[in-house]
């Protein structure tokens, strides 16, 4: 990598581990439906007019319909799920959960698309397994909390979350192949705004949402997600989907960090450690890690 794509790394992982902070600041305020609806709705304003510029709107007017079944597996559904999680989990331990994405991933595409897992992957797949259930462990109290919610739904709305987001790459794989990055996601935007539209509109909050809840909605909207889709695009034209995925392992630092400086959220060892285990796990399971071979 150039310095300048280090940067946009860093930046990208900065802004998407700074949306679990977000994401607990609007929660409470908005609830899941409207605050992701104010999310995907301002990074589709965002997109689009880019794609409009670089005269890619044909290509989201040829293949919507995949590119709109993206938007609900890889915007809405996880989305919404995580805000829901917000409720009742910290930022950092959102983060991590969040990081077993490419577990799944890889799991459908061994189903689905014929992916070979060596042995090194399927040890990466155990721990990462072993690693969402030891951090679980403990954690997964059934007492509801806020809104009705308990740590326990909170945990599983998260993996749900990330099992959509390993669905959607698969998917993405096999029917989008070839279409224009920036047209799946400025088209994934509006898709997730038009779907959740109407489930925002029936449970906006009868309370106008704080300036604060607000503010975080719309840096969630500009910030983690137009101007990061845009670097993360641009990361895949430079260094190559491989490395521009490398952003995965750094996320939990920064969301742990955000957590721990603005909301006072202390990271347990336990934490840290899960953390560990299932980075370990993830690196393993996509090959950014391969498992040393047996000498002859």
């Amino acid at each position: 990598m150039s310095p300048r794509d280090l940067v946009e790394l860093v930046l990208l992982a900065a802004l998407w581990g700074g949306s679990f902070l977000l994401m607990r600041l609007g929660a409470h305020d908005f609830g899941p439906p409207a605050l992701v609806f104010v999310r995907v709705a301002g990074a589709a304003l965002l997109l689009l007019p880019l794609l409009a510029l670089r005269g890619q709107l044909p290509a989201l007017r040829q293949h919507w319909r995949p590119i709109a079944v993206v938007g609900l597996l890889n915007s809405a559904l996880p989305f919404v799920l995580f805000v829901a999680a917000a409720w009742v989990l910290t930022a950092g331990l959102m983060s991590v959960f969040n990081a077993t994405a490419p577990i799944w991933g890889a799991l459908f595409a061994w189903w689905w698309l014929g992916d070979k897992l060596t042995r090194s992957r399927l040890l990466g797949l155990a721990i990462g397994v072993v690693g969402v259930v030891g951090l679980s462990w403990g954690k997964a109290d059934l007492k509801a909390g806020d809104q009705l919610i308990s740590p326990a739904v909170g945990i599983a709305a998260c993996v749900a979350a990330t099992i959509c987001y390993g669905l959607s790459a698969t998917y993405s794989r096999k029917n989008l192949a070839g279409i224009p990055p920036l047209a799946v996601a400025a088209g994934s935007q509006a898709a997730a705004a038009l779907l959740l539209a109407l489930p925002a509109w029936w449970w906006w909050p009868a309370t106008n949402p704080g300036h604060t809840a607000w503010g975080a909605a719309i840096v969630l909207a500009v910030a983690c997600t137009g101007v990061a889709y845009v670097l993360y695009f641009r990361l895949i034209a430079h260094v190559g989907p491989t490395k521009a995925l490398a952003v995965t392992f750094l996320i939990p630092a920064f969301a742990i960090f955000w957590g721990w400086t603005v909301l006072g959220e202390r990271p347990t060892l336990g934490t840290l450690l899960g953390c560990v285990v299932i980075l370990l796990g993830t690196a393993l399971a996509t090959g950014a890690l391969a498992w040393p071979k047996p000498r002859a």
